[in-house]
C-alpha cells in the first residue's frame, strides 16, 4: 500500500520547535517497538506531522537521517488514508526503527494510532 501523491500532500509538515514542545506537553503519546507517537489536537483543522531522532537513538547523523527517512515513509504510507483530521502527529524515533522491517513499522504506526483512538473512523 503506497499513498498516492494527492494524499501525501494533505499532510503539512511542522518545523518549528515551539510546536513541537506544545505537542509534546499538551498531548498524549504512545510507544511500541519501532517508534513513538506523540498527538495533539490542532487549531487548523489539517493533519500535521514532524519527525525527530535524537542523539540518544543513535550517535551517527548517517543513522539518524536514515531513520528518519523510514519514519517519512512509514508517515506517507499510513497517516493521509488512517489519521484523522485536526491533529498534529509526531514521530520519534527509536534505535529499533532502523532495523525493523518496513511493512513492522507501518503496523506500528497502525498499531498506535489504533491504541490511542484517533484511527480515521473511530468514534472519540
Amino acid at each position: 500500500m503506497h499513498a498516492t501523491k494527492d494524499q501525501q500532500s494533505s499532510l503539512t509538515q511542522i518545523k518549528k520547535r515551539a510546536e513541537f514542545l506544545k505537542i509534546q506537553g499538551k498531548g498524549r503519546k504512545w510507544v511500541s517497538h519501532g517508534l513513538i507517537l506523540q498527538t495533539a489536537p490542532n487549531e487548523a483543522g489539517e493533519k500535521r506531522i514532524g519527525f525527530t531522532v535524537s542523539k540518544r537513538v543513535d550517535k551517527s547523523a548517517v543513522r539518524r537521517n536514515r531513520i528518519k527517512r523510514r519514519l517519512r515513509a512509514a508517515a506517507a504510507d499510513v497517516l493521509p488514508a488512517a489519521a484523522r483530521d485536526g491533529h498534529d502527529y509526531i514521530l520519534v524515533g527509536r534505535p529499533q526503527t532502523l532495523v525493523r522491517p518496513y511493512e513492522a513499522l507501518c503496523d506500528d504506526l497502525r498499531w498506535c494510532l489504533r491504541k490511542m483512538g484517533l484511527e480515521q473512523g473511530q468514534n472519540q
